[in-house]
């Protein structure tokens, strides 16, 4: 008995301090990891950042290049037909889309969706103030109908989209 008393007087405080040492041991290596986990985090944020925030600069660039006013003025050229004014515009909204759908990697799908919308609106706009004139019309009055109708709308699906990304890239940085 009294062996097994003094195998106890040096087991039971070794145990103790081995306890002792092995959580404060587990306590600090989950640290360590979680603060390295945070340190890569932050890396990739910082490599990751200037790239997104670029992309949201090329949207609303791809936004502001095919509003109306800007696409006729880069487009229309004197002596088009109204018909082949409208197959050009069509064309350059797709081509500039095209262009930037990569950049849907770095946005928000809600942002992306809004401007999927707007490319969208403005193809129907085009389309429409085609179908409203008639077949020998020229591009100066087919500008003029697109300029019209895109005056007369409450609100134009670029000018949401434009409102909601600025709104997304103050938030995020």
């Amino acid at each position: 008995m009294e062996v097994v008393l003094e195998l106890l007087k040096y087991i039971l405080p070794a145990g103790i301090v081995f306890i002792t040492a092995w959580l404060l041991l587990k306590a600090f290596l989950e640290n360590e990891n979680k603060r390295r986990l945070l340190e890569m985090k932050m890396e990739r944020q910082a490599m990751i950042s200037p790239v997104r925030l670029q992309a949201y600069e090329r949207i609303v660039l791809l936004l502001e290049r095919i509003s109306p006013g800007s696409i006729l003025m880069r487009v229309a050229s004197p002596g088009m037909s109204a018909f082949l004014l409208q197959t050009s515009l069509i064309q350059t909204i797709r081509e500039e889309f095209e262009h930037n759908l990569s950049q849907q990697i770095y946005i928000s799908s809600t942002a992306w969706e809004l401007t999927r919308n707007a490319k969208e609106e403005s193809i129907k706009l085009v389309n429409l103030a085609a179908s409203r004139l008639n077949d020998g019309a020229g591009a100066t009055e087919l500008s003029t109908l697109i300029l019209e109708m895109s005056m007369n709308l409450e609100k134009s699906a670029n000018a949401t989209a434009i409102e909601y990304i600025k709104n997304e890239v103050r938030q995020n940085f």
